[in-house]
């Protein structure tokens, strides 16, 4: 019983802070100094289990999942912290004016924040300058205002990119997914004029009448949707050095995909079996072999045109990940220019005494 009760205070501890390292010059490793880390360092969270974290351009969101709050520090001159200041924050503070709501999902842009309550609430705050917010101006906020548009509806994701943002709703709608903000990239799914470059209202994005949507990805100018039976779709900059696509895809990849990750250039895809594929990611050796440096095609049957064109020609290809036979991908991740996986773990089983 000591034993079991032990290694429960150790797992609390664990859940109890997190493990920030690089830039931090904008307080956003939350050690309470404007350092850079080589090595990762330790935050502790007294008072809160913090179960999920989202980073943004040089800020970070971090939830509690047991009872709803929400945390954040670093960079806060355009207000993506929450605080109702222009301020950097040097280590975690709570977002008060969202203490009286249960908050279920976050999501950390450039320089905005977006944040989803569990009765299907949604609020932004931070740079609005491209509509990225959705209140129907270009203002930045200080503190999370609910979007408005979403007041009749039941929001359950947020995703936000460097200057545009996702929002998916509850359930099998006929039109589940929105987006505002910046959309010269095609990165909203709806059609932008040579003028009107952006949408400071929600937009819905075309396409996905018939389709349900498990997961919404948004990051630098891409967009990316993951259905309930693992299709995945893209929408937004080219990643091949085509032309920009200007609404949503018209097929999707003939694997079952697990998750998604988005960098600026490259997508990070995982399937079902743990096999890993890439979209881009040429420029930084982002998902090369250390070796190679080169990555290898997928075969006929597991590519497909999934950047709304038919023509096969200019469509991206999905390619395995290199390096990785007979290890399998657990968890993903993608930063602008650069990746990160985690491999399955092996369990130690304790000798009986």
């Amino acid at each position: 019983m000591e034993e079991k009760e032990r290694e429960r205070e150790e797992e609390e501890d664990i859940g109890n802070g997190v493990w920030s390292w690089g830039a931090g010059t904008e307080g956003q490793l939350g050690t309470n100094k404007l350092k850079d880390e080589n090595f990762p360092q330790f935050t502790s969270f007294t008072t809160k289990r913090i179960s999920y974290i989202a980073c943004g351009g040089a800020h970070v969101i971090a939830l509690s999942k047991n009872d709803g709050k929400v945390l954040t520090w670093g960079r806060g001159t355009s207000g993506q912290l929450g605080h109702g200041n222009q301020n950097n924050c040097l280590y975690p503070l709570s977002v008060n004016s969202l203490e009286s709501f249960f908050i279920s999902h976050v999501s950390a842009g450039w320089n905005h924040s977006g944040f989803v309550s569990n009765d299907g609430r949604v609020f932004t705050c931070g740079d609005g300058s491209f509509g990225q917010l959705g209140h129907g101006d270009y203002q930045s906020q200080f503190l999370p205002i609910q979007v408005m548009k979403f007041e009749d509806k039941h929001v359950e994701q947020i995703a936000c990119g460097m200057r545009h943002t996702l929002v998916l709703l509850k359930g099998h709608s006929a039109n589940p997914i929105y987006g505002f903000g910046s959309g010269k990239r095609g990165q909203l799914g709806v059609s932008i004029d040579k003028v009107r470059k952006s949408c400071n209202l929600p937009q819905i994005v075309a396409g996905f009448e018939e389709v349900e949507i498990a997961n919404i990805i948004a990051n630098g100018d891409q967009s990316a949707a993951l259905t309930v039976d693992g299709h995945l779709y893209s929408w937004g900059k080219g990643f091949s050095g085509k032309s920009d696509t200007h609404h949503s895809p018209e097929s999707s990849i003939p694997l079952r995909f697990t998750q998604v990750a988005l960098g600026w250039n490259h997508a990070l895809a995982l399937t079902d079996l743990g096999k890993l594929f890439i979209l881009g990611g040429k420029h930084h050796g982002m998902l090369s072999d250390p070796q190679k440096m080169s990555l290898k095609k997928c075969s006929s049957n597991q590519s497909s045109a999934s950047i709304g064109s038919k023509d096969d020609s200019k469509a991206p290809m999905f390619r395995e990940v290199p390096g990785l036979d007979g290890t399998k991908v657990v968890d993903i991740a993608a930063g602008a220019e650069h990746s990160a996986l985690v491999t399955g773990r092996m369990r130690i089983q304790r000798e009986k005494s």
